[in-house]
């Protein structure tokens, strides 16, 4: 048969497919089900926010703070009656419900504010509409009920959320993903979901013309051909389709999405065909009826960049202020040690390229730049790895100050000037910007941290190679919680010392 002319059918089965193991097909009916009733509890989680908030706000306006006005406790019985479930109907349309929309990032909770909002927009036209009572419906009130809606429901997500994630990580609420496609964009796809298990989609093969069933492509299995797709999501109980374009012909592509866009057992999902660009992420907007595809500047963008701003800010701030002793005993030995000038002048690259200047600590001595150029070996080392194991250029304070990460603390001065965030990648030169290759894009649309996953995972230790995998993984699964993680891992990692130099 052949495929991809435009003419064959995608699905017909060819070939024999071997079933999976009884214990896998037993494991993805589970997780089916899992994912469906997974957002049953929401419901009642909703429910039980929504009454308690109207609850707590009768109890605070007309008992705790009842300083005017009549009420009829008949009326906002009634208000409640009719709320709780014209609000769950609501916060369905706001596809709050939805198994495909939840559990992962920002969106959910953007639309449970825009849910309680609708909700008591309906609110109030009913109360206008219902004149069987003569008082009106209290302002005070209102606002209470969406601000006790909007919080309590938030969080009970946010922690519900983190529930779904622990289960997700123990085989759970899991979708059974095939990747149509196993060259080297379908590999770091796939790489990239089973790093991220709370993302929900367990990647259980490849489906790929070029290589046989029964290989493996860094522990996934080749479990068959783009014609045999029929047998194997019936047989392996797959629920979403990854396709690689890069990997297939133009007609194979049309016919497959001709034969599986319409089927409502799976849900089929094209890879962006620029993996190591798309980091940022990606807006699709139609110019002449066309649908055009633009990367977005910058990795963090909206609420993420909102609030790793305040964080930014709020931090940097409260640290200059609590250790401005500790700066000033610093710069005094410094100066005491090797002299002027106290702070050092790094150029380093930022966001979207720029270059700044970056404060430290000077803990080198004066003519350090010299030195090196009289030193070929040195230097030749310095080019390759970016440092200098035992560095004769370091001072005596110099060189505590680097074992403890003190050197870099005057950068707090950088995340106020909105040039380098508290987490982030590791800051580079113009120079070293050639050793992150093709993903260099990459680097270039988030600040650089004054601490980061390299800071907790081996320091000055680490090769070029793993510095440029941490970095990666830091811009792919950014989210506000793993900057808060990695300050606190910090501390740790900076009072044991090691990997400094």
């Amino acid at each position: 048969m052949a495929v991809g002319v435009g003419q064959e059918s995608i699905r017909p089965v060819t070939a024999e497919i071997p079933p999976p193991p009884m214990s896998r097909q037993r494991a993805g009916t589970r997780e089916r089900l899992s994912v469906r009733w997974a957002v049953v509890p929401l419901v009642v989680l909703d429910g039980v926010c929504i009454a308690l908030s109207m609850v707590a706000a009768y109890w605070l306006r007309f008992h705790l703070l009842a300083y005017y006005g009549a009420f009829s406790e008949p009326f906002y019985n009634q208000l409640v009656a009719v709320a709780l479930p014209m609000w769950l109907v609501i916060f369905a349309l706001y596809r709050l419900y939805s198994a495909e929309d939840l559990f992962g990032g920002l969106q959910e909770y953007a639309n449970v504010v825009n849910g309680c909002t609708a909700g008591l927009v309906g609110l109030i036209l009913y109360s206008f509409l219902d004149r069987r009572f003569e008082l009106d419906i209290s302002r005070g009130w209102l606002a209470m009920v969406w601000f006790f809606s909007v919080t309590s429901v938030v969080w009970t997500r946010f922690g519900y959320r983190r529930l779904v994630y622990r289960l997700r990580e123990r085989g759970w609420f899991l979708r059974r993903v095939l990747i149509v496609g196993a060259n080297e964009e379908g590999r770091m796809v796939a790489a990239q979901l089973r790093e991220s298990r709370t993302a929900g989609l367990e990647v259980v093969g490849f489906v790929d013309g070029d290589r046989p069933p029964g290989s493996e492509l860094e522990g996934v299995p080749i479990v068959g051909r783009v014609e045999q797709l029929e047998g194997l999501v019936q047989r392996i109980g797959v629920e979403e389709l990854i396709v690689i374009p890069t990997a297939l012909k133009r007609e194979t592509l049309l016919d497959l999405y001709r034969d599986w866009g319409t089927d409502d057992r799976v849900r089929i999902r094209l890879s962006s065909g620029l993996y190591e660009l798309f980091t940022t992420g990606v807006q699709v907007r139609e110019v002449g009826f066309i649908p055009l595809v633009s990367l977005n500047r910058t990795r963090i963008t909206g609420m993420d960049k909102l609030m790793k701003a305040t964080l930014d800010y709020v931090g940097a701030l409260v640290g200059l202020v609590l250790l401005a002793p500790m700066l000033a005993v610093i710069a005094v030995l410094v100066w005491l040690d090797s002299g002027r000038p106290v702070i050092y002048r790094r150029r380093v690259v930022g966001l979207y390229g720029r270059e700044f200047d970056a404060y430290k600590f000077r803990t080198m001595i004066v003519d350090a730049d010299a030195y090196l150029e009289a030193h070929p070996d040195m230097k030749e080392e310095w080019e390759q790895t970016g440092k200098i194991r035992d560095d004769p250029r370091v001072t005596r304070v110099g060189r505590w100050l680097r074992k403890y990460s003190l050197d870099e603390l005057p950068q707090l001065f950088n995340v106020l000037k909105g040039e380098m965030s508290l987490v982030g990648p590791r800051m580079i030169t113009p120079t070293e910007l050639d050793h992150f290759g093709r993903w260099r894009h990459n680097l270039l649309t988030v600040k650089p941290g004054l601490t980061g996953l390299w800071q907790i995972s081996g320091r000055a230790d680490l090769s070029y190679g793993e510095r440029v995998r941490l970095d990666m993984h830091y811009i792919r699964n950014y989210t506000i919680w793993l900057d808060l993680k990695l300050l606190l891992s910090t501390f740790w990692a900076v009072a044991q010392g090691r990997g400094a130099y």
